[in-house]
């Protein structure tokens, strides 16, 4: 059974989270449940809701898109129906068709990929699918929302005749004016309107001649607005007509009312399915918006936290262009508690809020801003005792009511407790304040919970530094510039740097150095010295980021050189070319000037041309011995690539063959074996057979088997065994 008090969740700010959550729900009832939400009261729910909510976030990447949720509440139209012979209006039999036809769709689209989404189709199971409502809705009421004309035979008779005498009123007003009009006794504009109803526009002093009722005049008096006589019977039919509309519209609503009353706890359930999948909508929109994700949960004792930001200061340092920094928090058996030291303002009570605002956001089935290697169980109790809780109603002062706090831990502390404590053991004398806190947290130890806590008492640093499943663990500071880095450090205590932070903010030395008299000086070498070594950590880390930034410009240098290498190697390459090249063009160049020379001089063709030839013949001789040299080496590379190729084959073939052979002895010596070990007067069965029998007699590797009605000869290797022999 999980339970996590009201107190925890605000000390955690979760009410504020809600209040993000609800701003993703498009419906009404949606946001009261995301403004109402608490963590779940047990672990299989959570479980159940965190897969909902991860189903959902995944079928952005699928092709079956989930449906459309929104709805328009019907809560007051299922109270009206809570009582009898009430009559719901039209517009409501429209939401109430158009809830049924939005859950229909969820339950036949959940009911269809059920595969995919095997969470959201359990929950959409668990409601009834009936077409019946909307069906009989859709017989009365048209997709415009207006009654239907045939909606009962009466209700078609009476707006039949409504629109005859529709149009008898205006044919005889028509008549009437056309008449009266050629007569003179109208005014220019003709007619006019009255009260919704047409009249002739008679002048005052012809008002006698025109029968009729009169139903006003002009502000000058000089014309009279009549009725015609036919026009007012005719009217006076259509008020009837009217009014048995509405009496037969009454009936129908009333008729159609008590057929939908027997169906309120299916409209009910309607509305929770879809105010559910809304909130599981929400929840998934928040966390696009926070990068949440869900997290390995697991049944160990352990919390991992990877890269892990408190939602509330990441939106918030979003909208003002600001870094958020992550942390990592590890919590498992071997480590149930850490102490986080170190200067105020540097980050401990939000390291703190993250911890416990993400474990209740998990265990209330919303995905977390964490990295995809965070592991986390869930707790039967968070407890939490952050800030300043003076209690002005009970008359408590900050101390005293942080000691009712302590009792309440002591109660409810066990091995599945998260406990979170700011400022431990503060708000009383620091010896002996210090003492007490000391005392809670064996008690909190000895009772196995895990827990965080920050403080600035040495004895707990000391504690924690003593007790095996206890680690100190501080807020890295810059000691140089005093300013916090907001990051958590495992495995250190922290100083306070309480006297370094009053001389950066310009408090006198002289006076910081008569403080420092005042104090015990073992408690200023103790807190110096974790000072110091805070700063050789710092100037450690410092040198290690240098240290790594020039091995990274070293290893991009000798790239860069290699670059520079091999481009200065294929460019000697391709001069050694070109200068092979050019001296053959020389070499031919002055065999043909020495040819030119001798032609110039001799002037004999036939010779010059038998020289030409020999040089032509040559030259071709070496090209020839060049592609026969190439043709070699690669039909020798060809060779060596298939000779390699098939040892790697061989290689292969043989590996098979063994595992072949091993194989075939394992199968024999595993024959062999149940052979051996079959006796008589064994149960046995051929294999895949139903059949059992008792084996009589064996010889050499067969068996008699007597099934009772007969007996058969059977190979020991073709048996199982059902039962041995009794013996």
């Amino acid at each position: 059974m999980i339970k996590i008090n009201q107190k925890t969740l605000i000390d955690l700010e979760f009410p504020t989270i809600c209040t993000q959550l609800s701003e993703h729900c498009i419906t009404d009832l949606g946001k009261k449940k995301a403004l109402a939400s608490v963590p779940f009261s047990n672990e299989n729910d959570t479980l159940i809701a965190l897969d909902q909510t991860q189903e959902y976030k995944k079928s952005a990447l699928e092709d079956a898109r989930i449906p459309n949720h929104g709805f328009d509440s019907v809560t007051e139209e299922i109270k009206i129906l809570a009582v009898e012979n009430t009559i719901l209006e039209i517009r409501s039999f429209r939401k109430i068709a158009q809830l049924s036809e939005t859950a229909n769709t969820q339950i036949l689209f959940f009911r269809k990929h059920k595969a995919l989404y095997p969470n959201l189709f359990q929950r959409t199971d668990e409601v009834y699918f009936t077409t019946a409502l909307i069906e009989k809705i859709q017989q009365v009421i048209d997709r415009f929302g207006e009654l239907r004309n045939n909606a009962s035979p009466l209700l078609q008779q009476i707006r039949k005749n409504i629109h005859e005498f529709n149009a008898k009123i205006n044919s005889s007003f028509t008549n009437a004016m056309s008449r009266y009009h050629q007569a003179g006794y109208l005014d220019d504009i003709k007619e006019s309107v009255v009260e919704n109803i047409r009249v002739l526009a008679v002048t005052a002093m012809h008002r006698r001649k025109v029968k009729g009722s009169i139903l006003g005049s002009s502000k000058t008096g000089s014309i009279v607005y009549i009725q015609p006589e036919t026009t007012l019977q005719y009217s006076r039919e259509l008020n009837n007509l009217k009014y048995e509309e509405k009496e037969e519209i009454k009936r129908i609503l009333k008729e159609l009312t008590e057929h939908i009353r027997p169906h309120r706890l299916l409209l009910k359930s309607y509305q929770e399915l879809l105010s559910d999948i809304d909130l599981i909508a929400a929840k998934v929109a928040y966390a696009n918006r926070i990068k949440g994700i869900m997290p390995k949960i697991t049944t160990e004792r352990v919390l991992e936290l990877k890269e892990a930001y408190h939602p509330l200061l990441l939106l918030n340092n979003l909208k003002k262009n600001k870094t958020t920094f992550p942390q990592d928090i590890y919590l498992n058996p071997e480590n149930r508690i850490i102490v986080i030291s170190g200067p105020n303002a540097g980050g401990k009570s939000i390291t703190l809020k993250t911890i416990g605002l993400l474990q209740v956001m998990l265990q209330s089935g919303m995905l977390i801003p964490v990295h995809q290697y965070t592991r986390m169980c869930l707790f039967s109790n968070i407890l939490t005792d952050i800030g300043d809780n003076q209690s002005i109603e009970n008359h408590l002062s900050t101390y005293s009511y942080r000691l009712k706090n302590m009792k309440y831990f002591l109660r409810k502390c066990n091995d599945k407790t998260l406990f979170l404590i700011d400022e431990f053991g503060t708000g009383s004398d620091p010896e002996l304040g210090g003492a007490l806190a000391e005392s809670f947290l064996e008690v909190f130890y000895e009772k196995q919970a895990y827990g965080i806590i920050t403080t600035h008492y040495a004895n707990l640093k000391k504690m924690a530094h003593e007790t095996p499943g206890i680690s100190n663990a501080n807020m890295l500071f810059d000691s140089k510039t005093l300013e916090p880095k907001f990051q958590l450090h495992l495995g250190e205590a922290g100083s306070s740097f309480t006297f370094e932070v009053a001389q950066k903010n310009g408090i006198p030395y002289s006076l910081i150095n008569r403080a420092k008299k005042k104090v015990e000086r073992g408690k200023i070498r103790f807190d110096k010295s974790i000072a110091k070594l805070q700063q050789e950590r710092s100037k450690l880390t410092k040198t290690n980021e240098n240290l790594k930034k020039q091995e990274q410009h070293t290893v991009e240098e000798q790239k860069k050189l290699e670059k520079t290498n091999a481009k200065i190697q294929q460019k000697l390459e391709n001069y050694q070319e070109l200068y092979d090249t050019h001296q053959k063009y020389i070499y031919l160049g002055q065999k043909i000037d020495t040819l030119n020379d001798k032609f110039f001089q001799k002037k004999n063709k036939k010779e010059l041309i038998a020289e030409f030839l020999k040089l032509v013949a040559i030259e071709n001789a070496k090209r020839k011995k060049v592609t026969k040299k190439q043709k070699q080496a690669q039909k020798a590379l060809e060779e060596k690539v298939k000779k390699e190729a098939e040892q790697k084959v061989t290689l292969i073939r043989e590996k098979k063959k063994e595992e072949k052979i091993k194989e075939a002895q394992k199968q024999q010596e595993e024959t062999i074996r149940k052979i051996q070990s079959f006796k008589i007067n064994d149960r046995v069965r051929l294999i895949d057979s139903k059949a059992v029998g008792t084996i009589d007699k064996i010889e050499k590797n067969m068996a008699t088997v007597n099934y009772g009605m007969f007996t058969t000869l059977v190979a020991l290797d073709k048996l199982d065994l059902v039962q041995r022999a009794k013996l």
